[in-house]
């Protein structure tokens, strides 16, 4: 594409460059018949064999029917779609606002904003998957939090309705890894609790900083994200109640079928959740170990002077399960805690991050590996606390 802007698209007045990527461009624009500013998303045809060219236009005009398919004040609104000779474009809203990647990496959420945030994406997906859509690329890149609060969905490029017209070759992975569901990763066939297992990524990285998966190449990150545990939340970050730790595990369930069943139950235990999580952050102001920046990661961080690791101090068993938020999954992921400045034994079962039941059905070498850590992670404790 010409580093010089066109200067309209059907009947869009261009006004201003707003950024460009591999694929394309993305301008302000005027809408010259109803007078308002928009976003015109562009992708250029040119330079590619018909056939490569044709494959891109159809998929990017299926993001524009996609989210045109779906009203929904948290997906972006879709305006108009056409061609202007070797661009095809999408007029669209304009958002004013940031993406949850800056949001993140600048470590500006509390846990009750990333639970809203997470509440509020669910909620527009579910709106989504009962159109037969599903996404398949929730990450923080595509979630945008606007200036007045409001959370907006964007880019469909590569959401799959029930019959898509565009084919996706077997094998080609469409997605960003770090943000795919097991089934996905490894080529399964998908449907919306792809979607949920996504969201559970991105809201564990809004509370934590981190992804729960990561890898150097896509061999390891795909054999930890389809049989690896993540470390639960509250493991990483001081302050956080049990019921973050609870609804992460079921989104981030290895299995669809033990995930949530969709997106609006999903979006339903995160709103019923929040007041609790807005409890502990009033807790901790109290306690006078925040102020109301996000709660920090427990490695930078300590309790009320006390030098033991998060998850070996004695606050940790006033922990509350809720049979609401899968708290048997739960029980079986929280800290070993101490109890009169030794081990608690009576909580070691509970602790340990995968029940027997458990290790049995996973492959003897992931099961090995994870008892490695186990043996090793209660050796360090009764070091710390002797």
């Amino acid at each position: 594409m010409s580093d010089a802007a066109p200067a309209q698209f059907g009947r869009f007045r261009v006004v201003s460059e707003l950024g460009r990527g591999a694929m394309g461009v993305v301008y302000r624009a005027e809408d010259t018949t109803l007078g308002r500013v928009v976003a015109i998303k562009t992708i250029a045809l040119g330079g590619t064999s018909r056939e490569e060219r044709d494959q891109h236009e159809a998929r990017f005009l299926q993001e524009a029917r996609a989210a045109a398919r779906i009203s929904h004040p948290a997906v972006i609104t879709i305006y108009e779609m056409g061609r202007e000779g070797d661009v095809a474009f999408i007029a669209m809203e304009l958002l004013d606002g940031v993406d949850l990647r800056s949001l993140i990496a600048g470590a500006s959420l509390t846990p009750s904003q990333a639970f809203t945030i997470a509440a509020t994406v669910a909620e527009g997906l579910a709106c989504a998957h009962e159109q037969g859509i599903v996404h398949r690329d929730v990450k923080p890149g595509n979630i945008m939090v606007l200036s007045d609060g409001r959370v907006k969905i964007m880019d469909f490029g590569i959401a799959r309705p029930h019959e898509p017209t565009v084919k996706t070759q077997t094998g080609l992975l469409l997605g960003s890894p770090q943000y795919m569901s097991p089934e996905q990763i490894v080529g399964r066939p998908i449907d919306h609790r792809a979607d949920v297992f996504s969201l559970g990524l991105v809201l564990y990285e809004m509370l934590t900083g981190v992804r729960p998966f990561a890898g150097e190449d896509i061999p390891e990150l795909t054999f930890k994200v389809a049989n690896m545990p993540a470390t639960p939340p509250s493991h990483l970050v001081d302050g956080l109640p049990a019921v973050a730790d609870m609804i992460v595990a079921r989104a981030l369930k290895k299995s669809p079928d033990e995930r949530y069943a969709s997106a609006a139950d999903f979006a339903r235990d995160l709103w019923a959740a929040i007041p609790e999580v807005k409890a502990a952050e009033a807790a901790r102001l109290e306690r006078g170990t925040a102020t109301t920046a996000p709660l920090a990661p427990a490695r930078a961080a300590s309790t009320g002077g006390d030098p033991r690791p998060l998850g070996m101090r004695d606050e940790s068993i006033a922990l509350r399960p809720s049979p609401r938020f899968d708290s048997a999954e739960a029980l079986a992921r929280l800290p070993v805690v101490a109890a009169d400045g030794a081990l608690s034994i009576t909580h070691v079962e509970a602790a340990i991050p995968v029940r027997p039941a458990l290790l049995r059905r996973m492959d003897p070498q992931v099961a090995a590996t994870v008892v490695a850590y186990i043996v090793a992670g209660l050796a360090a404790a009764a070091i710390a606390l002797g």
